[in-house]
């Protein structure tokens, strides 16, 4: 497993379809991962330290695994079949909980904790961006840093 981290969400021309962008924390890989508008919404929410009047899904959830003396250890991206993501919480109790990466990430966002992507996913869907190309992965982060929540929205072009 490596750890990744949350580069930001955008949505995807021309189909309007909302991405998530993870980075191998130690290396040049990058790993994008189609969602829905309500996942990008939730983590750009995150992202941007935005506390909506009331709990989002994934508020609820970190606020049940809080209160019930749960904490998420970390978020493992798993695999990938039929172009379907996988990912697995793990909680610190050892219990491990299959779910969507674009929920889970919403949740470590939220929760501060580790994502992990499975080393031969990263080998098969990742994308290898070297620093000479780094130029135009900031070009994306300079987009994120502009983007809001409502551009996210069903519907918005």
């Amino acid at each position: 497993m490596r750890e990744v981290e949350v580069v930001g969400v955008r949505v995807e021309m021309p189909s309007n379809t909302p991405i998530v962008l993870l980075r191998e924390a130690a290396g040049e890989r990058y790993l994008p991962i189609w969602i829905g508008a309500v996942e990008a919404t939730a983590i750009a929410f995150a992202q941007q330290g935005v506390v909506p009047p009331r709990p989002l899904t994934h508020d609820l959830l970190r606020d049940v695994l809080e209160a019930t003396g749960n904490e998420v250890e970390e978020i493992r991206i798993t695999e990938m079949r039929d172009n379907v993501f996988y990912a697995t919480l793990v909680l610190a109790s050892g219990v491990e909980i299959s779910a969507r990466p674009s929920d889970s990430i919403a949740l470590a966002l939220r929760t501060g904790s580790r994502i992990v992507c499975d080393e031969g996913l990263l080998d098969d869907a990742g994308i290898l961006v070297p620093d000479e190309q780094e130029d135009e992965v900031e070009k994306f982060r300079e987009f994120l840093d502009h983007v809001t929540p409502e551009d996210f929205e069903q519907g918005k072009e």
